[in-house]
């Protein structure tokens, strides 16, 4: 009996990674299928993963319908026993809705992958249909982290290294890989210009200028605290303030009485 599975987890998760995986387990079984996606980081009509794997996949734009396609697929002689659907948080209310009728009605199973909430901690309007109408939500095993060390829950967005609550739900950004300032960016798979309602802004499709994008637990989150503002993390770095004497080569803090070690 087919099923409609919702696998969440914030960024850096291994979402695409999954997606990628599950689609060749099943075809290695000899089932056929078809991959979905919407704006990947590697571009147009790609699922890729951060390990580098790249597969060529159908771009879903708002326009798609989904029962309209498969009928037309099944129409010209495909055989279709699943669907691969990532990057799921930006399709479209109604599109899930025929993603659950392709399960109901095809006998169709329907893998969709993406994140749950964006930085604001708002539910992405299609990830919460998909929690709604799913036959089984899973939240994905392989944890991604806070710059602190514990489980990441939230995506947290930076202006000029400032993490803002405010603004379009979809702009496009950097991954924060780490504190370091000589980590290579990512391309976050999200969209600028249009706002939280779907209606679209006016301004280019590039990235915009000082955006990024990191995973915090709640405690950093609720405290606007990121790996580039957090004191706490160079705390370890700053070197104490020894000097070395001339006559024996000890070293000793400056400041300290002759009798200190």
């Amino acid at each position: 009996m087919a099923e409609l599975l919702f696998f969440s987890g914030t960024m850096d998760c291994g979402k695409s990674t999954l997606a990628l995986q599950m689609d060749h387990n099943h075809k290695a079984r000899g089932r056929r299928g078809v991959l979905f996606t919407s704006h990947d980081r590697a571009g147009a009509s790609m699922v890729s993963s951060r390990l580098g794997l790249q597969v060529p996949a159908v771009e879903v734009f708002p326009e798609l319908d989904f029962w309209v396609e498969l009928t037309l697929r099944q129409t010209m002689g495909a055989r279709i026993d699943y669907l691969i659907c990532d990057e799921a948080q930006f399709y479209t209310t109604e599109q899930i809705d025929q993603l659950a009728r392709v399960v109901d009605e095809m006998d169709i199973d329907v893998f969709s992958f993406g994140i749950t909430s964006d930085f604001r901690t708002r539910l992405f309007p299609a990830s919460q249909r998909l929690i709604e109408l799913a036959d089984r939500v899973q939240v994905l095993q392989v944890e991604a982290l806070c710059w602190c060390g514990r489980r990441a829950t939230h995506n947290a967005r930076t202006v000029d290294d400032v993490m803002v609550v405010e603004g379009d739900q979809m702009v496009v950004g950097d991954v924060e890989q780490s504190a370091d300032q000589d980590a290579a960016p990512v391309d976050v798979p999200v969209r600028r210009g249009e706002s939280e309602q779907g209606t679209t802004a006016t301004g280019s499709t590039g990235r915009q200028s000082g955006v990024g994008y990191e995973t915090l637990c709640r405690r950093h989150h609720m405290r606007r605290q990121t790996s580039r503002t957090s004191p706490s993390l160079y705390s370890n770095e700053v070197p104490l303030p020894f000097e070395q004497r001339a006559n024996d080569g000890s070293v000793h803090l400056q400041g300290a009485g002759p009798g200190t070690a």
